[in-house]
């Protein structure tokens, strides 16, 4: 699964504003990678980008360019609806169907993609991405039960399993553990590192420590002032970032100077 992400000259707009300026870079299969930046350097709307998330929003556009393996998100003949299936997304608070049970919050997605399945199919799939989500011990015994009486890490580690289930090739993280407590935290960080084995996935966080430990690139944003786009200021290895970052700005944030 060797699924590439490419950003050329990306802009975003909201109606006449501009949101994110000018932003190219590479994303690299089957890695981790984390944008950081402070509030409001345009890290969640870039990410929402990548599938097309940000649309909902009226007045919305880009301009630029974004392909996985070759192919133009945005182009004429592509439908969103399509692209998010190919891209899966995991917010900020965890959002299962909370009357909706464990079984049903899995394959939520599924059933919208797929007209019909048997029941023999149905459990495969559910088991398989509870399992992809280090959730089907804790749950294997109350699968009829609603979603919502799972504790929180619980939840957002049902919604992985949810975007998984369909199967899709990169899978977005935007802030995916900061409702959570640290032993929660500490199995979300461990999942993504064991489901980069088969993804190619982006996270947003505002936890330096969490990009340090689980990201293998990471590309840090900011902006001028109120009112300003966002922008890439620096984009290369974690470790680099965090050791030997080549910005004067980069090192200001990460030393804590400001953010």
């Amino acid at each position: 699964m060797n699924h590439i992400i490419e950003l050329d000259n990306v802009n975003v707009y909201y109606g006449g504003f501009l949101a994110v300026e000018d932003v190219s870079l590479d994303i690299a299969p089957q890695t981790v990678t984390a944008f950081i930046g402070p509030s409001g350097c345009g890290k969640s709307t870039l990410l929402r980008t990548l599938n097309r998330m940000h649309e909902l929003i009226p007045g919305a556009r880009v301009s630029g360019e974004i392909r996985i393996d070759g192919e133009n998100l945005y182009g004429p003949d592509v439908d969103p609806v399509s692209v998010r299936r190919e891209v899966g997304m995991v917010f900020q608070r965890p959002n299962p169907f909370p009357t909706m049970s464990i079984r049903d919050n899995v394959l939520a997605g599924y059933k919208l993609n797929h007209s019909s399945q048997s029941k023999a199919e149905a459990d495969e799939i559910v088991e398989k991405s509870l399992k992809s989500a280090n959730l089907w011990k804790e749950v294997k015994d109350r699968l009829d039960k609603p979603g919502g009486g799972l504790s929180g890490g619980q939840q957002q580690r049902l919604c992985i399993a949810r975007a998984i289930a369909i199967k899709p090739r990169v899978l977005l993280m935007d802030e995916p553990t900061s409702a959570l407590d640290p032993i929660s935290t500490q199995a979300i960080e461990d999942l993504v590192s064991q489901l980069k084995k088969d993804y190619t996935i982006v996270i947003v966080t505002h936890n330096m420590q969490q990009a340090a430990r689980i990201s293998d690139r990471t590309a840090f944003f900011n902006i001028a002032g109120a009112g300003e786009p966002g922008r890439l200021i620096e984009f290369d290895t974690t470790s680099t970032i965090f050791s030997n970052p080549k910005e004067r700005n980069t090192e200001d944030y990460i030393s804590g100077r400001f953010g």
